[in-house]
């Protein structure tokens, strides 16, 4: 069961495990509106099943004896929505009941946590599962705070006894690939950039307005969509779960690199103009993220990370510059 599994993540989640072939894969999602498309991020794929959200629980409770593993993506992913009550029902309370019935049922469960649970960085970006450590993050968005709310309750519950018998929570970073067409403001820089660079016109990165970074060299850690399925792949595959755990490159990358990245993957001369941050994000924009991949690693996950300049090339060539960019 892949929750989220139409959105962006979850889609080319469900693209793996549909293309392995040895299990059936159902998919737990809103469609919605039509013209966003975003039936067409699993439209390549053999799902077993479709289910709405708010029938989930029962669907899973008439086939628990079915399910392998819960794959919880679902989410309200969008740093700038309004609506907290609805943040805090999709990303908490849903979250909640996922996982107590992954509990209940002995049932794996990988979920989607986020970097945005660091907050500005101020206390690092290390995936220290104490609950202390949680605890003490300062979210800079209800997004972010709706995540560590559920970090925390999945620290908690495991603390207590009361857990999936393996779990993880990727804190994943900048994600940017394939199947994010439907996310309109919310695309990764990579994917808003294109249009403009593809037609050779000039391409707006923000100015910085810290003394410490110049125009464009706010750093990110940006990772290709492939990296974040490896990962998961790998631990529904593992014997145990990792508990909360980073999913990024391990190093962080400037919006100016990532715009070169773009150029040179289009075979065409960077055009670059700075323009002032917006003043509705600019209080609360980071400046520098960069996932600390020493627990990762601990763990046992040795495959390499995909460098921008190649996951860019592979975004472009394969997806973007396609008559058909779905994965």
């Amino acid at each position: 069961m892949v929750t989220g599994g139409a959105g962006f993540i979850g889609s080319n989640i469900v693209a793996r495990l549909a293309a392995r072939g040895d299990a059936d894969v159902i998919v737990c999602d809103r469609f919605r509106d039509a013209t966003a498309a975003k039936w067409k991020n699993i439209a390549k794929h053999d799902v077993a099943d479709l289910v709405a959200p708010e029938a989930l629980l029962a669907w899973l409770d008439a086939n628990a004896a079915r399910v392998a593993a819960v794959v919880h993506m679902g989410a309200i992913s969008a740093t700038t929505e309004p609506d907290v009550d609805r943040i805090a029902d999709t990303n908490f309370r849903l979250s909640k009941a996922v996982w107590d019935w992954c509990a209940a049922n002995r049932t794996p469960l990988v979920y989607a946590s986020s970097a945005a649970t660091y907050g500005g960085g101020e206390h690092g970006f290390v995936d220290d599962n104490g609950y202390a450590a949680v605890s003490a993050l300062r979210p800079l968005n209800a997004y972010g705070w709706s995540k560590k709310l559920f970090d925390l309750y999945a620290l908690r519950e495991a603390a207590r006894g009361h857990a999936p018998p393996k779990w993880s929570g990727l804190r994943f970073f900048n994600v940017y690939g394939p199947n994010e067409y439907h996310k309109g403001g919310q695309k990764s820089v990579v994917a808003h950039m294109y249009p403009k660079a593809a037609a050779g016109e000039t391409t707006r990165l923000f100015k910085s307005h810290h003394p410490d970074y110049p125009d464009g060299g706010q750093a990110r850690d940006f990772v290709y969509v492939d990296d974040c399925v490896d990962v998961a792949e790998w631990l529904l595959a593992r014997g145990e779960g990792a508990g909360l755990v980073n999913v990024g490159t391990g190093r962080a990358r400037t919006f100016l690199d990532l715009a070169h990245a773009l150029h040179a993957a289009l075979g065409k001369p960077a055009v670059i103009e700075f323009v002032d941050t917006p003043e509705d994000i600019r209080r609360n924009y980071q400046y520098f993220t960069e996932a600390d991949l020493t627990r990762l690693r601990a763990l046992g996950y040795d495959r390499q990370m995909t460098s921008i300049e190649a996951g860019v090339g592979a975004y472009v060539s394969k997806h973007l510059a396609a008559d058909d960019p779905y994965a």
